[in-house]
């Protein structure tokens, strides 16, 4: 009896290890230091701060390896007041699971690109005073013939 009741208890160390891993993973904003300027997260309580990118004129782009925002949490793109369009990808393997909050100050666009998916819960929301553009293609083609790319960046 004692035998069976270890591998019980061993059993279910590894289940909540496996579940706490997996759902930590979910609730993940991961710069992937791909860009000139990177990303930088800090985060306060439910609040994931995203400052930093790189700004090119109107346009702040970030680089992510995960982003992910999970039920109650805010994910908070800090951007200046000139910004009229944040430019985000996803470069890792994984699905964007929103299930919080996306803000952004003032009127400015975001557009999320993660060409292996993005799913939203029934608890998302958006905060932004502009459009906002999900996409799972492969990359964002700009009129001038540039291209910013999740699968090659």
């Amino acid at each position: 009896m004692k035998l069976d009741l270890r591998y019980i208890s061993l059993s279910g160390a590894f289940a909540f290890s496996y579940f706490a891993a997996t759902l930590s993973a979910i609730a993940q904003i991961l710069p992937d230091n791909t860009l000139p300027t990177n990303s930088t997260v800090t985060t306060n309580g439910l609040i994931q701060t995203i400052d930093s990118g790189t700004n090119r004129g109107v346009n702040l782009y970030h680089s992510f390896r995960d982003f992910s925002v999970s039920t109650n949490h805010t994910a908070y793109f800090n951007n200046a007041a000139n910004i009229q369009n944040i430019v985000t990808r996803v470069t890792g393997g994984s699905v964007s699971n929103i299930d919080g909050m996306l803000k952004a100050n003032g009127n400015t666009n975001l557009f999320l690109l993660n060409p292996n998916g993005i799913i939203f819960g029934a608890n998302a929301k958006l905060d932004i005073g502009g459009t906002f553009v999900g996409s799972t293609a492969n990359s964002f083609k700009f009129s001038n013939g540039s291209e910013f790319s999740a699968t090659n960046p």
